[in-house]
């Protein structure tokens, strides 16, 4: 299986070598502001991404590069507007798994196609998550999660931040690898359902990592394991579910940065250059590093790849589970 990190290390010879053939002879642009459209509100996953790239990359372009958040409907207010934006690289957008891939499938009048509206520019990066568990659940393994769930068949609660949500789908994916049945319990935002996990009011949660990692280290919550195909450098001693008895198991969030459908070749590699130069400089690495996140790169054949190959994951997952959306 290739998985998500692989294909970005496979990619980032090439995304280089791009990044060479723009800085020769780079595409000039207008003397207006780069505008990145983000999906969701200030302070989300999205948010801080692209505000640590609009810094570095406004430095590269020699104009200021704007972060312009237009939330709802699971991003795709913010994906409408990017499909209709002039194809010039004035307007970008922060892509997620959620807004391109699982979206679209589950709320089925969205006319917004990944595939069609957009261009990938290049892969950012990526962070796994977590289950995690209040102290009072007997569960201290995945396996032994698993074999609670299994004794008690749809009793058991689990909450996401919402229908579609990362966590939500990484909860559907468990559960259809391990067969078992536990009750989907989705809150408006990761935050309440942290809230009410860390009060026992709700057992289970699979948790981005940046946000659960505080509560673990305090022993306010139990983490099981994590989502990534490795290990992560953030918490080393928590195994990955494949290691945990579910081979291939894997789920990030991940976050990509995207152009209009139609932008000329020539702008998409100048700005493919510029973000992977923000992305190797050693600031950003390190600001990635503490959310938890691994740093992209590639060539923006490679995200294009990854949205296709991620669609199809997760519309079967939609597909098998009977997943709806109200």
């Amino acid at each position: 299986m290739v998985t998500l990190r692989r294909r970005a290390m496979l990619a980032a010879g090439l995304g280089a070598t791009a990044w060479a053939g723009a800085a020769r002879g780079q595409t000039a642009f207008p003397a207006r502001p780069v505008r990145i459209l983000v999906g969701f509100a200030a302070g989300g996953g999205n948010d801080v991404v692209a505000r640590i790239l609009a810094q570095k990359m406004g430095e590269s372009l020699g104009q200021s590069v704007i972060v312009d958040n237009k939330a709802g409907a699971s991003g795709l207010i913010a994906a409408d507007i990017l499909a209709k934006a002039p194809p010039d690289g004035l307007t970008l957008m922060v892509a997620s798994q959620t807004t391109y891939c699982v979206a679209p499938v589950l709320y089925r009048s969205v006319k917004f196609n990944a595939e069609k509206d957009c261009a990938g520019v290049a892969l950012l990066g990526a962070s796994p998550l977590v289950p995690v568990v209040h102290p009072s659940v007997a569960a201290k393994s995945v396996a032994e999660l698993i074999a609670l769930a299994k004794a008690r068949p749809g009793v058991i609660n689990i909450g996401s931040g919402g229908v579609g949500t990362t966590p939500h789908m990484a909860g559907e994916l468990f559960m259809t690898m391990a067969g078992i049945k536990m009750t989907s319990v989705p809150y408006r935002g990761e935050a309440p359902a942290l809230n009410d996990l860390l009060s026992g009011q709700l057992p289970v949660l699979f948790s981005n990592i940046s946000v659960c990692l505080p509560h673990v280290k305090s022993g306010a919550l139990r983490a099981l394991g994590v989502t990534s195909p490795a290990r992560s450098p953030a918490a080393p001693d928590l195994p990955t579910l494949a290691e945990s008895g579910l081979p291939d198991f894997e789920v990030e969030t991940w976050f990509g940065l995207t152009a209009p459908a139609g932008t000329p070749r020539d702008i998409i590699a100048r700005l493919n250059g510029d973000t992977l130069k923000a992305l190797a400089d050693p600031e950003v690495r390190r600001k990635f590093a503490d959310l938890g996140m691994s740093v992209g790169g590639g060539t923006p054949e490679h995200l294009d790849a990854l949205i296709k190959s991620e669609t199809d994951k997760w519309a079967k997952v939609i597909r098998e589970a009977g997943i709806r959306a109200d």
